[in-house]
């Protein structure tokens, strides 16, 4: 059986494109092939700066022979119904065959289609794969019509077998495929003539290309931390950089260099995103001082002089990059020993949402909910709103507006060089998270309520305005701050009534006071209602003390519509679902935990989802949940059938049976334990008492007859059913759990 070989070579092909590429390669050839009858052993891809890879063992010779039987139209349908019939099948009139079914007769053909060798359908779906293939950009070039991510220049392809190896011959664009490669532009230019697999890589090799992009990657990060150790220091971990700089070179040769004195002072942030940003540095720390003092970069050749030139020429354009950085930090730290007013006063003319106003009035409403949230999460209500304040003000610096990344960790080093406490301090850089599902949630209060109060006014204001995710588009990462709002209060184990904040926040989002005494009458009411509800003792008290003309807005208020919190409290628990994935809790089984309330309450709902899934996963759960379910369903279709409702008076005095007995009992024990139980939110003590009920319920099933001739008894073991299914549904809705 023959081996592949292709190989598709070009000029610079973008880092950030390599990986896919290759896997785009591999399915879309190994689909074409299979689809065309032929089989592999196995497949590989691989990626460098300046070509894709191909290599497949173990091809099939040819395709097989098939032979498969069409049926045409209707017997007696028209002649051109049928000649359209004869030519996409490819027989003759006289090849057709009568078959009578239940629809009636129809005209049968039976089409064999020969097989082809692997050359010729390697020639045929290859050149389709290039025309064809998926770059996220591409461009032509010359008078060609092909496209590509970069100029095209050459193309492999060798089917290689034990008596040798030969070109399958096609043509792209006047590109005609060899048995030719290259090996590195500047160290082993020309050309390399290649037989198999093997020999193209041990070749390469040789001519200074290393084909494998993993292997690539392991060289650079061994040889760079290896040299950082020699030298008393670390490299700073970045996957991400890694294989970006892994995608720049064909022969990774790794370089360290010095930073400027100048510039050892910049925050270790601001030199970390600087270098790797603008020049694709790792940076190198002083273990003992934990501050950046060298660079590692990564060249793409070996120099007489071991790199020298290079270094030197890379610590020059370093300097300059770290002299704009020194530049901003400088001017920015003027601004924050006056107290950063400048840069807060500046927010006002940013338009955060035209519908949703500006960054200063975002700001405003996220001050006021963290003051509400406070005590909640155990923080200080004026320091949270004090830290609130302060949080985005570095949104109008110039280092965060030269690099976006950093807002909120420059926002750090300027509060603390306003004089803030470092509490508050930690606000500006640990709000914004989690930014992703790996990252760490803040866990101090003042960090904690205004995290919450960042994500909540960002969801509050979109579902007040109506503008929510839609399928893969979420241009404000609504997903993500739901998810952040959950991971936060959830990891925390914190106890909020969610809804009563968004009620709160989409009021204020909708409301505008327009006097001071009209701000200081809603300040109030939204203290009430984060507190109590839109309709709490708290609300309704403040609108009876209200003397003379009420405000007009006060009919928005009174005239509240709790569907958006709804609506709003759903896409949480979808959200939850998605969360709750990676703990192996079901979406039933959230669903069934989301059926008793408060719903709201997150932490609440996923102590109850996972102790919920843990009794499931018992022999004990599984049973009882068919004896719930068998309960229901007997005791639904005797209400249809009766068109009444067996839900009152099941008597222990019309029991027949000791089994009728010992399940009244067990659950009057059941119900004595599980309330108390659940009073405490001692989930797993309710599961336990609930397992106490498969034994009793499994005895009854299987020795009572429920629909007896005696109509009440009949009645009263029905009603008994009600107990069960009411007894165990304490705890949650069983009638949810699929299966």
């Amino acid at each position: 059986m023959p081996d592949l070989l292709l190989e598709l070579f070009s000029e610079e092909i973008p880092a950030r494109m390599q990986a896919k590429a290759a896997d785009d390669l591999k399915r879309l050839v190994t689909g074409g092939l299979v689809e065309a009858g032929l089989t592999y052993t196995s497949a590989g891809a691989f990626a460098t700066p300046r070509r894709l890879t191909l290599t497949l063992e173990g091809l099939s010779e040819a395709s097989p022979t098939t032979t498969e039987e069409r049926r045409g139209p209707k017997v007696g349908a028209p002649d051109k119904a049928v000649e359209g019939f004869l030519r996409g099948a490819g027989v003759a009139r006289d090849a057709l065959e009568e078959r009578e079914d239940k629809k009636g007769t129809f005209y049968y053909a039976k089409v064999t289609t020969e097989g082809r060798g692997a050359s010729e359908i390697i020639a045929d779906v290859v050149p389709k794969v290039i025309r064809t293939f998926p770059w996220p950009k591409s461009m032509r070039w010359g008078s060609g019509s092909l496209r590509w991510v970069r100029p095209l220049q050459s193309i492999l392809c060798v089917l290689t077998r034990e008596d040798g190896a030969e070109v399958v011959p096609f043509d792209v664009d006047g590109i005609a495929a060899g048995n030719v490669t290259q090996g590195h532009r500047f160290m082993a230019p020309g050309e390399i003539a290649v037989s198999s697999f093997d020999d193209y890589a041990a070749k390469l090799r040789k001519a200074y290309v290393v084909l494998s992009a993993q292997d690539r990657a392991e060289t650079i990060w061994n040889d760079a931390t290896n040299l950082a150790f020699a030298n008393g220091l670390e490299v700073v971990d970045d996957k991400g950089l890694l294989a970006e700089v892994a995608g720049l070179v064909e022969w990774p040769v790794v370089l360290m260099g010095e930073i400027g004195e100048d510039f050892l002072g910049l925050p270790p942030e601001v030199l970390q995103t600087s270098m790797k940003e603008h020049q694709k540095f790792f940076s190198v720390r002083n273990l003992a001082t934990g501050r950046i003092e060298r660079f590692v970069t990564v060249a793409n050749r070996d120099t007489a002089d071991q790199g020298a030139t290079i270094i030197a020429g890379n610590a020059k354009v370093l300097s300059a990059r770290l002299a704009d950085a020194k530049f901003f930090w400088d001017n920015d730290l003027r601004v924050a020993k006056a107290g950063m007013d400048a840069w807060r006063e500046s927010l006002a003319n940013v338009t955060f949402e035209r519908r949703l106003g500006s960054q200063s009035e975002r700001i405003e409403r996220i001050a006021a909910l963290a003051r509400e949230i406070a005590p909640l999460v155990g923080a200080n209500a004026d320091e949270a709103e004090a830290a609130a304040r302060i949080a985005k003000a570095d949104l109008s610096s110039e280092m965060v507006y030269e690099f976006p990344e950093l807002q909120g960790v420059m926002g750090r080093y300027y509060a603390l060089e306003a004089g803030y406490p470092e509490p508050i301090a930690n606000v500006a850089r640990d709000h914004y998270a989690p930014l992703g599902p790996g990252d760490d949630v803040p866990t101090e209060p003042l960090s904690v309520a205004v995290a919450l109060a960042d994500k909540i006014d960002l969801l509050t204001g979109f579902w007040a305005i109506d503008e929510k995710p839609t399928g893969s588009k979420d241009p404000f990462a609504l997903r993500r701050a739901a998810l952040g709002v959950i991971r936060i209060v959830t990891d925390g184990n914190l106890r909020l009534q969610l809804d009563r904040l968004f009620d709160a926040e989409i009021l204020r989002h909708q409301i505008t006071p327009e006097t001071d005494d009209e701000l200081d009458l809603f300040d109030g009411i939204f203290t009430a209602i984060a507190t109590d509800g839109p309709m709490g003792v708290q609300v309704r008290a403040i609108l009876d003390a209200i003397a003379g003309e009420t405000p007009a807005w006060l009919e928005r208020l009174t005239g509240h519509d709790p569907s958006i919190s709804d609506d709003l409290i759903g896409f949480f628990h979808d959200r939850l679902k998605v969360h709750l994935r990676a703990d192996d809790v079901r979406h039933d089984v959230i669903d069934a935990a989301l059926s008793k309330p408060p719903t709201d309450d997150l932490t609440f709902v996923v102590a109850r989802a996972r102790a919920l899934q843990a009794f499931l996963d018992t022999a004990d759960g599984e049973n009882l949940i068919q004896g719930y379910k068998r309960a229901a369903n007997i005791l639904a279709q005797a209400e249809e059938k009766d068109g009444v409702e067996y839900r009152y008076g099941a008597d222990v005095k019309f029991a027949e049976t000791d089994e009728e007995r010992a399940l009244f009992a067990a659950l009057d024990t059941a119900k004595t334990a599980i309330k108390p139980a659940l009073q405490r939110e001692d989930f797993a003590a309710a599961m336990a008492e609930m397992a106490k009920l498969r034994a009793p319920i499994d005895a009854f099933f299987e020795s009572v007859q429920v629909n007896a001739d005696n109509d009440i008894i009949r009645r009263n073991r029905l009603n008994l059913l009600y107990q069960i299914t009411d007894t165990i549904g304490a705890v949650a809705d069983f009638g949810r759990i699929e299966g």
